[in-house]
């Protein structure tokens, strides 16, 4: 398992002598390429020859993926597990940038939704994670339950299970601004650029952007980082409290981290973003990507929507 475009000790995931399940799990997380995604076939092999139910495995993975975290400032690191409803398994940890707001700091719980949302899954049903989660991002997930797929998150923290509605009694939420979407739905924002993007990973931003999650600000926005091993998009992602909204880069950077990509080999940034909207991605973006990747310039386009078209007049677009 990589991790920061490096091989990762997993030795001391256990502290004391591994047993049978552990040490399968440790070798198969050893020869794993892609260490922060599992797809819904290895995670049927895992339980049926670790004879594990879903919810065990799960908990046995946290500690792996808590191998992630990047806190630099509070030297805590949490582990997330998130389990979609196409039966894939995603990681997250927290994240934190040097130098920046700690409003920047991507928590473990943002983190597994936004690895989940960058492969397309449309509701999660289990979180397994290394420590209660936070006020903050009960909230975050808020955003996601009542869709078709996701009534309620069953959140496991060690042998424990709680629903994420008992965890956030008299819930604020999309409903009460009036909001009939969700998180982790399917989005088509209607972004037309002119001209149209011929750029592959300008194309891979402006698509981000286009499937963004942003229907209280319109500010549709999608970020590609390009390195020397792939390319990472992350795509905006609001919340009704606004706070524990998700930019776009963050969610890129997840995506890169997860993948087991370094932030040293960013060689390539682009944000694309709808015009006339209520607030911008472009100096939150600026800021967070010098604390990574500091010599590295970022590409900005606008967009226009037809969603907003009434709002306010167009903004110039700019590289």
């Amino acid at each position: 398992m990589k991790v920061q475009g490096k091989k990762v000790d997993l030795s001391d995931i256990y502290l004391s002598e591994t047993n049978e399940k552990q040490k399968k799990i440790l070798d198969y997380m050893n020869d794993s390429v892609d260490g922060g995604y599992l797809p819904p076939q290895q995670v049927q092999y895992l339980m049926q020859s670790l004879n594990m139910n879903l919810q065990q495995l799960m908990n046995y993975l946290v500690p792996y993926a808590t191998k992630f975290a990047l806190p630099p400032i509070s030297g805590f690191q949490v582990g997330a597990v998130v389990h979609g409803i196409s039966g894939a398994i995603y990681f997250g940890a927290n994240i934190e940038f040097i130098d920046e707001a700690l409003s920047f700091t991507v928590h473990a719980e943002q983190a597994s939704i936004a690895h989940a949302v960058s492969y397309g899954e449309t509701g999660v049903d289990y979180l397994a994670i290394s420590a209660a989660p936070c006020g903050y991002c009960r909230q975050f997930l808020y955003e996601i339950i009542n869709c078709p797929s996701t009534e309620d998150i069953t959140v496991l923290i060690n042998d424990g299970s709680s629903n994420l509605t008992a965890l956030l009694p008299q819930a604020f939420g999309p409903q009460d601004l009036g909001v009939t979407t969700r998180l982790m739905l399917s989005q088509n924002n209607n972004l037309q650029m002119t001209p149209p993007p011929v750029d592959p990973f300008v194309i891979r931003a402006f698509n981000a952007a286009n499937t963004s999650y942003s229907p209280y600000t319109a500010d549709y926005s999608g970020v590609c980082l390009a390195t020397n091993l792939g390319s990472y998009v992350g795509a905006y992602a609001e919340n009704a409290a606004y706070n524990p909204s998700m930019s776009p880069l963050e969610a890129a950077l997840v995506l890169l981290i997860m993948s087991g990509d370094s932030y040293n080999n960013i060689n390539r940034a682009i944000l694309v973003e709808a015009n006339n909207n209520k607030c911008s991605q472009l100096s939150a973006t600026t800021d967070v990507l010098a604390a990574v990747a500091e010599n590295i310039t970022l590409e900005y386009y606008q967009a226009v929507s037809s969603k907003q078209k009434d709002l306010l007049p167009n903004k110039k677009t700019f590289v």
